[in-house]
């Protein structure tokens, strides 16, 4: 069978339909569909994303058969609109548009009223009886094949635009004569000679063949490359290009351009929106030159302009009748394109609208409620990370805002505060009422207590699972990460932006944490409320998926938001953010530099009682739902003070000296702290330390039981493990406690021991490691590190060239890398449950808030995911979208 690159539509018929998108793209399949429903749309082909393919893979070779389908297809279009293209008495005129399978607004290239030269413009002149009109056309068509086609600045013939209206005392295009526009063509041409040392070609075949060639090479610009970045659509599925009759709406005033939703993209209310022009060519309404007019008054009856209800009132109800054809048909909210030509309506596009994430959930579930779709279609119609828009306050859109530097979006939302450079004072300041925003060159454990007193965060290295990152989205805190546009300067308390801007401390700044930018000064917010229809489509959400959302949670009221979003438990509580709340980390570090272990169990026993109560709240919190407690696994050495101040304290509040104190860090420092002295090889050398968390955790579920009538199964997560012999001793010692603890309570209650699976070797030997382990839990931050070898908080620095070089096809710490770490949880998986078929499988890492990775946890059979609690909903929703594809 014989290869097929052209696809004809027009009066009715069409070779393409809206199923082939990835042949055609999503222009050409629905420009092929509205065609064959019936609707008005001028004949054209469409040059499918095939011979994109080709066209990179051979050189920007065509391929040999293209070229007599596309002569072919163009007799077509010239039999059915009576005239012929080149033709000087009866010219066609085309345009020549992009369109990949993937919407893609303004990424890629068009080229308007093709085939004009200095003798079909005469045509043009005897066609319209408007000499004004058709160099206007001309004029358009000379600037814009010289910017998409022949590579010129645009900004040489907009100047010389500008400069014929200031020197004929005009404002407005529409104002200029057709001479003027005679004039003009005539300087453009001789200004592209004298720029490009080529002349303007005039041989409409000549043009043609330049603008497709110059429409599939705009696949591979730099805007078009981005935004594939940004949303995930791979190169190797390029671009179709459209050819297709021209229709003006610039012929007078009884023609016009516009552009509309079949619904409110930024809200999803029900009513007809959108904007057109009056004489007017489609880039007039996105250009700006002119002030586009509402096509009715539902939502602007005070507005000063005519609306197209008014000023066409026919073609207006024409347009109506084809939105509700189109709503039908697609069964979704659509983008639209119009022209009307001297009181005729042509349709030149449609596609399924972008909209918000609020606009999205109310359209899903008010299409429902109209019977166009079932609940099925509506939960797979919300992408789970749109939900990030809804969960957190945005930037009032209308506000004015000065960027100053731009950082990774760490954790969303939108927040102004004051400036500050220390846990500490973030922590004093926030206590005085005082909204601050903690600044600092990275962050550590030991900031939390500021992290969680500060409205933000902003650190200038790190990376999207750094520890400002992860702690802040598990807080729900606004986070801007890795901002390498800055320089902090603790001695000075200022930070520079790369454009000079410094910042000092107490001056106010604004984080997007959606976004990544940095502002000075306060930028008014909005609150995004969680409506009627978000509960309605999450109860839908729900009812499909079949794989448990749990939250990373650490205290009470984390535990509390976790719940609120839908939490069905807590799959990671780390133990060790409680350590450095101010009233215990003095005991913290009294423990951990005692040399005998009296006095480490001394310092243990004033911890234990906070631990317990720590336990209690969120026990409580999570009522009914099952709750993981990892033991301690960051090493000790970042429990103890930094700074001279906080050694004197310490050394007083001891009673030693100075001196050993500072011998003492010294010697517990560690050259690479992530591989060393952390985890279970804590347990293993100061058993004493997971004994009392074990106890604290155990006390608190007992006291519930006996006191509150409660029903828990606590989880307890031993970290870190490499060897089962490890676990076996670990979990020794802990059932030991839990047993003396169980019976000193006098309750019947089960408990579960597990472990994190975040090394290599243990998932490779997870059947020997399950023979001991009741539950695996993976720790996806640190098997992604363990796995390539990268330090998370230094991989920032390099990744991202990584993945714009194609060397990785997206950041591992973001996404999970299926097919390396991926796959040592998958085996992890097979082996635990050969040796124990009732295993316990979660994800505790970042990832099980990301739906890539959400969907692969499914796909594996996972029992549950864990996220932090501010990405439950997106995990709820990522859950139901991986149930729904399988």
């Amino acid at each position: 069978m014989t290869q097929k690159y052209v696809y004809f539509f027009g009066d009715g018929q069409a070779e393409g339909r809206s199923d082939m998108k990835n042949l055609l793209g999503g222009k050409g399949a629905n420009l092929a569909e509205m065609t064959s429903i019936g609707l008005p749309v001028p004949p054209g082909f469409t040059i499918s994303t095939e011979v994109c393919t080709e066209f990179y893979k051979n050189d920007r070779n065509y391929p040999p058969a293209l070229a007599a389908e596309v002569v072919a297809a163009l007799r077509r279009v010239e039999e059915l609109m009576g005239r012929k293209f080149g033709d000087p008495a009866n010219p066609l005129l085309v345009s020549v548009r992009s369109g990949a399978r993937a919407s893609m607004p303004g990424m890629m290239d068009t080229v308007l009223n093709l085939g004009l030269n200095d003798t079909t413009v005469q045509g043009i002149i005897a066609q319209s009886g408007d000499e004004r009109f058709a160099y206007d056309a001309y004029r358009r068509f000379v600037q814009m094949y010289a910017d998409v086609v022949m590579g010129m600045e645009k900004e040489i013939l907009d100047h010389l635009l500008e400069q014929k209206k200031e020197q004929r005392g005009v404002h407005l295009d529409t104002d200029l004569t057709a001479a003027d526009w005679k004039e003009l063509v005539g300087v453009f041409k001789a200004t592209i000679k004298k720029e490009l040392g080529t002349e303007f070609p005039d041989d409409p075949q000549a043009q043609l063949w330049g603008a497709i060639g110059a429409v599939f090479g705009s696949w591979m610009n730099q805007r078009a490359i981005t935004y594939r970045k940004l949303n995930n659509i791979p190169a190797d599925w390029g671009t179709a290009v459209n050819v297709q009759s021209m229709v003006f709406g610039n012929m007078g005033n009884d023609c016009a351009t516009g552009v509309a939703f079949t619904r409110d993209p930024s809200t999803g209310e029900n009513y007809f929106f959108g904007e057109f022009l009056v004489n007017a060519q489609g880039e007039d309404v996105v250009a700006g030159i002119r002030t586009p007019q509402p096509i009715n008054r539902v939502k602007d009856k005070d507005g000063k302009l005519p609306s197209m209800e008014e000023v066409m009132p026919d073609c207006y109800q024409q347009l109506v009748q084809i939105r509700g054809i189109l709503e039908k048909h697609y069964k979704d909210m659509q983008d639209i394109e119009f022209t009307i030509e001297k009181g005729i309506l042509y349709m030149l596009q449609t596609r399924n609208g972008k909209r918000t994430a609020p606009a999205a959930i109310k359209i899903a579930v008010e299409m429902v409620r109209e019977g166009l779709i079932d609940e099925k279609t509506a939960v797979l119609r919300v992408a789970p990370n749109q939900l990030d828009q809804l969960l957190h306050p945005c930037l009032d859109p209308k506000a004015e805002k000065l960027v100053i530097a731009k950082g990774l979006p760490a954790s969303p939302g939108a927040v102004s505060g004051e400036v500050v450079f220390t846990a500490d004072e973030a922590e004093a300041e926030a206590k005085t009422g005082r909204k601050v925003i903690l600044v600092r060159i990275e962050t550590s454990p030991e900031d939390i207590h500021g992290m969680h007193a500060a409205q933000g965060i902003l650190t200038a290295r790190g990376g999207m699972t750094s520890h400002a990152a992860v702690v802040a989205r598990g807080m729900g805190k606004c986070c801007v990460a890795g901002c390498g546009d800055i320089k902090v300067d603790y001695v000075t308390e200022t930070f520079t932006a790369k454009n000079g801007v410094v910042v000092k401390r107490g001056d106010l700044i604004t984080l997007n944490g959606s976004s990544g930018e940095v502002m000075l000064g306060a930028v008014p917010t909005i609150p995004v409320q969680l409506t009627g229809d978000f509960g309605t489509l999450m109860g839908w959400v729900d009812g499909f998926r079949t794989m448990k959302v749990r939250a990373n949670s650490d205290t009470p009221h984390d535990s509390k938001v976790a719940r609120d979003f839908g939490a069905e438990g807590i799959g990671l509580c780390r133990t060790e953010h409680m350590f450095f709340d101010a009233e215990r980390i003095a005991a913290v570090r009294e423990m951990i530099l005692s040399d005998e272990l009296e006095g480490r169990e001394r310092a243990l026993a004033k911890i234990m009682p906070m631990q317990k109560g720590d336990f209690i709240g969120i026990f409580r919190e999570m009522k009914g739902l099952p709750v993981t407690i990892r033991l301690l696994d960051p090493p000790l050495h970042e429990f103890l003070p930094q700074e001279d101040r906080d050694i004197e304290d310490l050394a007083k509040t001891m009673g030693v000296s100075v001196g050993a104190i500072k011998h003492k860090i010294e010697f517990l420092h560690e050259f690479n702290p992530m591989l060393g002295h952390r985890g279970c090889r804590l347990g293993i050398t100061f058993p004493e330390i997971y004994d009392m968390q074990v106890r604290a955790i155990m006390e608190a579920a007992c006291e519930l039981v006996r006191d509150e009538g409660f029903t828990i199964v606590p989880e307890i997560m031993i970290p870190l493990i490499a060897t089962v012999k490890e676990l076996q001793v670990l979990k020794q010692n802990a059932a030991a406690v839990c047993e003396e603890v169980i019976a000193q309570y006098g309750v019947k209650l089960e408990y579960l021991i597990g472990t994190m699976i975040e090394l290599p070797r243990a998932a490779l030997t997870a059947d020997e490691i399950a023979v001991e382990a009741e539950f695996f839990s993976f720790g996806t931050n640190d098997l992604t590190q363990t796995t390539f070898g990268l330090s998370r908080d230094d991989a920032g620095k390099f990744l991202p060239f990584y993945v714009d070089s194609g060397i990785l096809p997206e950041d591992p710490f973001v996404s999970l890398d299926q097919s390396g770490v991926g796959k040592l949880v998958k085996l992890a998986c097979q082996q635990g449950r050969t040796t124990r078929s009732d295993i316990k499988l979660g994800i505790c890492g970042e990832h099980g808030g990301d739906p890539a990775s959400v969907m692969f946890c499914h796909e594996i059979g996972l029992d549950y995911v864990s996220c932090s609690p501010f990405r439950v909903p997106i995990a709820r929703l990522a859950a139901a979208h991986a149930a729904l594809s399988s």
